[in-house]
């Protein structure tokens, strides 16, 4: 879907898919990759909830949840790597922009129909101008990351799946949530 350019103008870029991709304009060699233009956008309230799973061979996790991970607390560890990569994000993704995040919040839970699966969520909150997506999603990636690290000497068999966002709240788009 394309943004609202500087003249309130959206973007469509030939090629680019139905509703267009906002991060990329025609230029005089084709296609160009771009930071959309929020400026003329209002700042809202800006709410998002992403997940990572992290799937261990069968007993591996409890362990790891009884505390006997080689390299210390791990979710704690994993937690704070989390908070640090969302507020980061806009180093990570190359058109992301920079926000002021008055939210990033870590969370685990051990899915009971998959005793061998940890569900990493990241919930993230502004006022701006743009959504917060991406910065839940890079927290989850980010958390699971470290417990994978943090982890890797019990099995070489751990894997990080399904990094998704599963909630969004504010902007022009409104309230989604996977499935919906």
């Amino acid at each position: 879907m394309g943004d609202a350019d500087s003249r309130g103008e959206r973007s469509s870029d030939a090629g680019s898919g139905e509703q267009g991709l906002s991060h990329l304009r025609a230029g005089p060699h084709g296609l160009e990759s771009r930071m959309v233009d929020v400026s003329a956008k209002a700042s809202t309230s800006r709410e998002a909830v992403a997940a990572a799973r992290v799937r261990f061979p069968s007993g591996v996790l409890e362990r790891v949840l009884a505390g006997a991970g080689p390299k210390g607390p791990v979710t704690e560890v994993a937690r704070v790597a989390g908070v640090l990569a969302a507020k980061r994000t806009g180093e990570w993704i190359p058109m992301c922009h920079p926000l002021a995040l008055d939210l990033v919040e870590i969370g685990f839970e051990r899915l009971a129909d998959d005793p061998d699966c940890l569900e990493i969520r990241c919930r993230t909150a502004c006022t701006g101008r743009t959504g917060v997506e991406m910065e839940a999603m890079v927290g989850a990636s980010a958390a699971a990351l470290t417990v994978y690290d943090m982890t890797k000497a019990l099995s070489k068999g751990i894997a990080i799946e399904a990094v998704r966002l599963l909630e969004k709240r504010g902007g022009k788009s409104g309230h989604w949530t996977a499935g919906s």
